[in-house]
């Protein structure tokens, strides 16, 4: 795919998508016309049919195109399927059928926020590195592991690009408009949204406030960076010190002074973070949750989970079966 040659962008918006992923995409194309001084961008909003489909937020974007219908409309040159809130609910039968005639007829296919779960879903992404909210980045690894996830921003893997959710779809549309007007171009469009840098395709999502306070200590920041990527088959502390070059006691120091906690500690909060994330996507009963994120039993695993979040995990699934039929309730409202 040469992105220098995408002008003509679609998303498929789906029931309770992000709309502050689809919109900062947008407004990107928006103002790269604007700062450009010539109409170059243009985008659809689609849905499987015309109707506009309801954000998380209750709002609506219109118009909208039906995907499913024949169009004269030439296809866009790239379409982005949005996801949002408890996606696995909305991907049917209509959806990746949709997916996989646009993929049999030759569009470069992205997602924004959890659309990359759609994609997985219709068997788009096997063999491909993509990105994806890491609050779903957990499951999606153990449902698809064809599919390699990574923690980044963006990631363009041949004719797919997929994206995090919130300002993420910003900086990836600012790397698209570099592609094709060139750096002065894309800066211009940052300092007019007020943006301090633009960010690269490469860099980490910041899944928790630790993560954009560490700029200034590189050793703490490899430490986090092992452990997140190896947090499925954990390393011992004594071999992360070991990598790192420095003594346990200097790791645990490391931790405890920036962090305000022991690397065990940090190491069960994110172990308790996946658990949550898995609970609130899957359908796994709590003890298969317990084991797959390192807890050695249920008891210690529902104790160890209402001691960080206030609640037990049987909760979790409560409370997610609770906002489900609030989200519906909206639609139908």
């Amino acid at each position: 795919m040469n992105i220098a040659r995408l002008a003509h962008f679609g998303f498929l918006t789906l029931p309770d998508y992000s709309m502050i992923a689809v919109t900062s995409a947008i407004e990107a194309l928006r103002m790269a016309n604007r700062c450009a001084g010539r109409s170059i961008y243009s985008w659809t909003v689609y849905g499987l049919n015309d109707t506009p489909v309801a954000a998380s937020n209750g709002m609506t974007m219109a118009p909208t195109a039906a995907l499913d219908q024949p169009s004269r409309a030439a296809p866009p040159d790239l379409l982005f399927v949005c996801g949002g809130v408890d996606v696995r609910s909305v991907v049917g039968r209509p959806l990746l059928n949709a997916l996989r005639r646009a993929a049999r007829d030759g569009v470069p296919l992205g997602a924004l926020c959890t659309g990359t779960f759609a994609l997985a879903e219709a068997g788009l992404l096997d063999g491909y590195r993509c990105a994806v909210h890491w609050e779903d980045a957990a499951s999606m690894r153990d449902a698809f592991p064809a599919i390699e996830l990574v923690n980044e921003l963006f990631v363009l893997d041949r004719n797919r690009l997929t994206c995090t959710g919130g300002i993420g779809p910003l900086d990836m549309m600012l790397y698209l408009i570099e592609a094709k007007l060139g750096r002065v171009v894309a800066e211009h469009v940052a300092v007019t949204f007020i943006l301090d840098r633009i960010r690269t395709s490469g860099e980490r999502q910041p899944i928790a406030a630790q993560d954009r306070a560490r700029s200034d200590q590189p050793t703490l920041a490899r430490a986090m960076t092992m452990i997140e990527d190896q947090i499925n088959e954990p390393l011992k502390l004594t071999e992360i010190a070991a990598r790192l070059g420095i003594s346990l006691r200097q790791l645990q120091r490391l931790f405890r002074a920036h962090l305000g906690e022991s690397p065990a500690s940090f190491i069960k909060a994110l172990r308790l973070q996946r658990a949550q994330a898995m609970l609130q996507a899957r359908e796994m009963p709590v003890t298969e949750v317990a084991m797959a994120c390192g807890f050695g039993s249920s008891a210690y695993f529902s104790s160890a989970y209402r001691a960080h979040f206030g609640y037990s995990p049987r909760a979790e699934r409560q409370l997610r079966a609770i906002a489900a039929v609030s989200r519906s309730a909206m639609r139908l409202s």
